[in-house]
Order: C-alpha cells, then structure tokens, then sequence
C-alpha cells in the first residue's frame, strides 16, 4: 500500500501539477483603498439582488415632499408655492438622514447572520468593511437626493442658485450625512437586533430633524424650542442647504457644517473601531 502510494505521489503528472499550483511569490496585500472599494461594491450588489432596499430611498422622498407641502403649506405661508421654496431644500436634508439610519440596520444584521465575523479575521485593513459599507451608502443618499431635487422642481419648486447650487447642496449634505452615520454605526455594534438599531435611531434622529428649521423658521417656536433648534447642527445644514441653493451662501454657513461634519467624525468614528475590534 505504502508503494503505490509512494508511486501515485512521485508520477510525472502529480509532479507537473504541484509545479502548476506551486506559488513562488506571494500575492501582494490589497491597499486599503482597494479593501474599502471592495466593500463598497459589495454594498451596491445588495442593492441589485434585493431592489426592495431602494424602497425607502424612492417612496420616502415623494411622500415627505407631497405631504408637507400640500399640508401644512397654505397654513404657514399662504400657499404651496411659497412654502415649497422654503420646505424643499429642509425636506431633502431630512429625507437623506433618515436614510442613514439604514447603514447601522444593514451592520447588525451582517452581525447576527455571522458575516460580521468572517470580516474581522481576514487579512484586511480593519476599517474597510465599515467605511466601504458607508462609501456604498452614498449611492443611496444620492439617488434620494435626486428624486427629492427632481420632484420639487416638477411642483414648483425653483433653486435661484441653479444647477450649481444644487450639486453643491447635496455635496454638502453627502459629507454631512456620512459624518453622522458613524452614530448609526455605534448602534449597529451594540444593540442587540436590527429592529432595536431601527428603534434607538429614530429616537436619536426625531429631535435633530423635526426640532430644526427644517418645516418652519425657529422665530415662532417658543423660547426653549427656540434655543434647540438654533444650535441643532440639522438646522445649521438645512441653513446651508438652502443658501446654496438660493445663491446666497456664506463662508460661515458652509464652513460650520464641514467643520461639524469633521468633529462627528473624529469622535465617533474611533468609538466605532474600538467596539468593531473589540466586539465578541
């Protein structure tokens, strides 16, 4: 038995394979850039095999506008017209962060499906499964962005900064909105379930968008109100927001949301890779 095997081992076939398969240099390691892009592909094909993820992305948008603005426009300002000048550019600012909560969903449910683990004992850079995760989220922030944009311009509304404005306005709002989901992140790393995720973000999400100046101007809102919504960085962003899509931002109203936008990184971004490496 030990002969034939010995015979089978030492044939000129098994040697020509182990020639084939044999591996005289080791495959250079993958650069962080190329860790994070992978990941963030693999976030688009989410998207492609299970369409019904964009649902949020394309209903909220057009419920959200339609509904303020039919609503509440007459009684605030009078008419829709006037009011979705106002609403729109508040509605789009809300719109793409309620969608942010989705990156923190989408991370606790890799979590319970096992997913998660297999990520952190690759020989990758560390941080590519969650920030390609939040790369690959900016394509759903974008195409909300789009439909909201598009179906305010179909009812009347008219950015008097143009197309410029417009595409500087949801850059801005992009940079922001990745800045924040490192919260969601957080919370996807310790809650328990996705549906516990989806239930603590939308309480920490409630009070920055509809206690802003996103739906109606902080002046008639009673004083403590009043207070929170004026330093409430989402009344900042929708601020800046529509300024540039009016023509009339500032250096001051663009440079507090970028600098906003940094800080929410620095800070919750390290929290986040300390439990993501830490995490049993």
């Amino acid at each position: 038995m030990a002969a034939t095997q010995t015979e089978v081992i030492t044939t000129p076939e098994a040697q020509t394979l182990r020639e084939a398969i044999a591996i005289d240099q080791h495959p250079t390691r993958p650069s962080p850039l190329a860790n994070t892009l992978t990941f963030a592909w693999r976030a688009l094909l989410k998207i492609k095999h299970v369409p019904e993820q964009l649902f949020d992305v394309t209903l909220t948008p057009i419920i959200f506008t339609l509904m303020f603005t039919y609503l509440f426009g007459g009684a605030i300002a009078g008419d829709t017209t006037t009011y979705l000048q106002y609403l729109l550019p508040g509605i789009l600012v809300q719109t793409v962060l309620i969608i942010t909560v989705y990156t923190g969903f989408t991370l606790n449910t890799d979590i319970t499906k096992g997913v998660f683990d297999r990520f952190r004992s690759l020989p990758i850079w560390r941080p590519a499964p969650i920030v390609g995760a939040l790369m690959g989220d900016t394509v759903r922030y974008t195409i909300a962005s789009v439909i909201t944009v598009g179906l305010g311009l179909a009812i009347g509304f008219r950015p008097a900064g143009g197309l410029v404005g417009v595409l500087l306005a949801v850059a801005l709002l992009l940079v922001f909105a990745f800045a924040i989901s490192w919260i969601f992140t957080i919370l996807g790393l310790v809650m328990r379930t996705p549906n516990a995720v989806m239930g603590v973000s939308m309480l920490v999400l409630m009070p920055l968008t509809f206690a802003s100046n996103i739906f109606v101007d902080p002046d008639t809102m009673p004083s403590a109100l009043r207070t929170w919504a004026e330093i409430n960085p989402v009344s900042h962003l929708a601020t800046a927001v529509r300024a540039l899509m009016a023509g009339t931002a500032t250096f001051d109203q663009i440079g507090w949301v970028l600098l906003a936008s940094v800080l929410l990184t620095a800070v919750f971004a390290p929290i986040t890779m300390h439990l993501y490496r830490t995490r049993n």
